[in-house]
């Protein structure tokens, strides 16, 4: 059992910048790949970008490459997702994500373990 408690989320302006976290809990943390999606009432939750357990591979949404950097630190059992240069369409509750597979998939079905959310909103 992995737990995730995500923060850093807030309100923010266009074109700024934010770091959110998620900080993980329980079995090895090492072992997961990890991701991020996104939610907005009303749709769909979003892949937005994904790390695999070594740091080595990482897989991005289109709409965020470029402009997103998800990393992780294994020794402090923690995941990041630098925002930079943040637009409207990115106002959504962020979720970090666990997966035992070790590949940084895109499906939400692929991953096991979620997080509670963090809001994000980014005003004009």
């Amino acid at each position: 059992q992995v737990q995730l408690v995500e923060s850093g989320g807030g309100l923010v302006q266009a074109g700024d910048s934010l770091r959110v976290s998620c900080a993980a809990s329980g079995r090895t943390f090492s072992i997961y790949a990890m991701g991020w999606f996104r939610q907005v009432p009303g749709k769909e939750r979003e892949f937005v970008a994904a790390i695999s357990w070594s740091g080595g591979r990482t897989n991005y949404a289109d709409s965020v490459k470029g402009r997103f950097t998800i990393s992780r630190d294994n020794a402090l059992n923690t995941v990041y997702l630098q925002m930079n240069s943040l637009k409207p369409e990115g106002t959504a509750v962020y979720y970090c994500a666990a997966s035992r597979s070790s590949s940084p998939g895109v499906s939400i079905f692929q991953y096991d373990y979620w997080g509670q959310g963090t809001q994000v909103t980014v005003s004009t």
